[in-house]
Order: C-alpha cells, then sequence, then structure tokens
C-alpha cells in the first residue's frame, strides 16, 4: 500500500468507517498521476512557447492552451479519474452535471489567469502571486467538484487536512512555475511537471484524507449520474485536447533556432555589405587612373607639338 493510501485509509477509518478512497485498488492512483503529468508537462511546454511569443495575440493563444492541458486534464481529468476509487457503503454516488461543469470552468479559467499574472520574464511578486492562483485553482477545482457529489448522507471536512492540501497545491505550483521559466533544459522542464503532477495528485488525497461522511440510508437516493456515465468520454475529449496544444509545440520553432536563423541573416547581410563597400572600392580605384594619367601626360604632349 502506498503512503497517500495509509494517510486515506487510516485518517478515514480513524473518523468513519463509511469512506474508502481505492475501491478499485491502488492502480487508480497510478493512471490519475499519470493524467496529471502528462497534462502538466503539456501545459508547462506551452507556457514556455507563450514566454517566446512576440505578438500577444499569440502569447494569449499558448496560454490558452496551457490553460486548458493543465487545468482541464492535469487537475480537472485527474480528479474524477481518482473519484472512480471513492466509495461510501450503505450509500449511492452520484454526481451533479451542472457542478461538474462548472469545476472545470473554474478550473481552467482560474488557471488561466494564474499563467496570464506571471507574465512572460522571471518576477518574484508575479511569479508568487501566480503559483498561489495556479495552486487555488487545484484546490477550487477540487472542492467544487466534491460539491457536485451527492450521496445518501452529510459530508464533513477536516479543517487542518484542507488548510494542508492548499499549502502543497500552492508550494508546488509555485516550484513547477520557477522550473519553466528559469530552465532551458528540456528535462528539466520535464521535472517541472513531475513536480506539478505531485502537486496536483499530492492536493487531491490529501483533501480527500479530510472527508468523512454520516451516512443517512433513509435518505432518498440522489439524482445526477454516475461517474462512470460522463468519464469515458471526457476522457476521450481530453486526449483530444491535449493533442492541440501538443501538435503546436511540436510544429511551433523552437526559440534557439529562430536566434540562430536571425543571427545568420545579420551576419549574412554584414557580409554582402561588405563585400559591395570592397567592389566600390576598387572600382573607384581603377576609375581615378586614367584621370591622374592623363593629367601628367598633359605637359609632355604640349611639348613635343
Amino acid at each position: 500500500m502506498t503512503t497517500l493510501e495509509i494517510l486515506a485509509e487510516s485518517h478515514t477509518h480513524s473518523v468513519s468507517d463509511h469512506v474508502h478512497h481505492f475501491e478499485m485498488g491502488s492502480w487508480l492512483l497510478i493512471l490519475a498521476y499519470i493524467v496529471s503529468v502528462a497534462g502538466s508537462v503539456v501545459g508547462l511546454a506551452c507556457t514556455r512557447r507563450s514566454a517566446d511569443a512576440e505578438v500577444q495575440r499569440d502569447r494569449l493563444r499558448w496560454l490558452a492552451m496551457a490553460a486548458v492541458a493543465i487545468g482541464g486534464v492535469a487537475i480537472w481529468l485527474m480528479h474524477f479519474i481518482a473519484m472512480l476509487g471513492f466509495a461510501v457503503p450503505g450509500s449511492v454516488i452520484r454526481y451533479n452535471l451542472g457542478w461538474t461543469f462548472a469545476s472545470a470552468v473554474l478550473s481552467i479559467g482560474a488557471t488561466f489567469l494564474g499563467l496570464v499574472v506571471v507574465g512572460r520574464t522571471v518576477n518574484v511578486p508575479r511569479l508568487l502571486v501566480g503559483g498561489v492562483i495556479m495552486g487555488l485553482a487545484v484546490n477550487l477545482m477540487h472542492y467544487t467538484g466534491m460539491w457536485a457529489l451527492q450521496l445518501q448522507g452529510e459530508i464533513s471536512y477536516n479543517k487542518v487536512y484542507v488548510g494542508l492540501s492548499i499549502a502543497i497545491a500552492v508550494v508546488a505550483a509555485t516550484v513547477a512555475l520557477w522550473f519553466t521559466l528559469v530552465l532551458e533544459s528540456l528535462w528539466l522542464r520535464f521535472v517541472a511537471g513531475l513536480v506539478m503532477g505531485v502537486a496536483v495528485v499530492g492536493m487531491h488525497f490529501t483533501g480527500m484524507a479530510a472527508v468523512s461522511v454520516e451516512v443517512d440510508q433513509s435518505a432518498p437516493i440522489p439524482g445526477g449520474l454516475e461517474v462512470f456515465t460522463f468519464l469515458f468520454p471526457v476522457f476521450v475529449v481530453g486526449l483530444l485536447a491535449l493533442a492541440v496544444p501538443i501538435t503546436a509545440v511540436l510544429m511551433a520553432p523552437d526559440r534557439g533556432a529562430i536566434d540562430l536563423e536571425a543571427e545568420a541573416d545579420r551576419l549574412a547581410v554584414e557580409l554582402a555589405n561588405a563585400r559591395r563597400s570592397e567592389a566600390a572600392a576598387i572600382g573607384s580605384g581603377i576609375g581615378a587612373t586614367p584621370q591622374n594619367g592623363s593629367a601628367r601626360t598633359a605637359p609632355s604632349a604640349r611639348a613635343s607639338v
């Protein structure tokens, strides 16, 4: 059993015997982390591309793709994959479609805002504010998604674990953004995606460790959708959503290659100008020789006459 499983299960059993977070096995934890890392890596790559964009419209386009990858896939889709393992014996679990959709919109929107605040260059105040916004975006999505959850009973939260989940998300999101803006190495940016994945998954299961449920079996079966009903099509849509920024990142020219090409063009222009100047100087010298020669021979010609 993993550390997160022990953390979640030990806490929930001490508070309530009615909550299980890994009903379908720990493989969901692995899948959730992989999805979160994939969305984070793609989103942070788009964030880096936005910093290199010269036109504001292009920069916002990159940030929009980054927000969809991070907010929509790394955060939102990861949450509901992990929630496949959430079970409450004695209660049916359903999800309110409106709140579920709202959680996705809030996650993407808050992520976009955080990325815009960070800016193109490393600025510590903006980086901290952007990291806080992105960390809160993770929490906002999580607890909005939990608000969409409907069951036969009452859900309560341990405030200490809620505060800890917020701190984990904010710190890790800030570190991931710093990695992305400062480090040039592709592998280190991948590490940033791993860190961001830890932030999202760690926040989720820490937040879930705060959950306890008081089951009321006399309550009516709640309305809404089962998580399997909407998760599979959403998973497919999420993968397709990642395909767009991945394609854009792969097709976009590298900033280093652009700089090298610009430098090569500049040197070529300077070389061409130097050759034209040299040719002009040589031509001027050739043209001046006959004139000087004519001036020197003119007296001799007059003398012979």
